[in-house]
């Protein structure tokens, strides 16, 4: 009587926990509607900070417009522990409401550029330019958050 009930257990429970080999989207999981757009960079060795102060002035100040206008929901930096490990050392996240706010808009630009002004442009360029000395972009990716059921 124990052997079958532990065999009939382990069918059940094999059966379960086995029954499905894929997953199907609305059914098992759900898509997010957030966008994170990422682009991995990879920095080289002790040139941190020489990005960073680039970023700041350019890339943060950009992102921080975007932000304030109600663009994008949020940005972000990441750096690396271990600096010199893998194909990238940063991270440099944007966050999207949904995909639409990804689309290209005459308006939102227009919006925009009244913003960012000649100067911030000249000097976006000039460090821009400088970029390439330091660092190198290793990937771009558009994430969006799977919410398992």
């Amino acid at each position: 009587m124990n052997k079958t009930l532990i065999i009939a257990l382990c069918v059940l429970f094999s059966s379960s926990v086995f029954s499905k080999d894929r997953l199907e989207v609305y059914e098992d999981y759900d898509l997010g509607s957030e966008i994170m757009m990422m682009t991995t960079v990879k920095v080289d060795p002790n040139m941190g900070d020489i990005y960073l102060a680039g970023l700041r002035s350019s890339w943060v100040k950009a992102v921080n417009i975007q932000k304030e206008l109600g663009f994008i929901k949020d940005w972000k930096i990441y750096g690396s522990d271990l600096a010199t490990s893998g194909d990238f050392n940063m991270l440099l996240v944007v966050t999207f409401d949904n995909a639409a706010d990804i689309e290209p808009n005459k308006e939102k630009y227009k919006q925009f550029m009244q913003k960012w002004s000649d100067s911030d442009e000249k000097m976006s360029n000039e460090i821009s330019a400088k970029y390439p000395e330091v660092r190198t972009l290793t990937g771009e990716y558009r994430m969006r958050e799977i919410i398992l059921k």
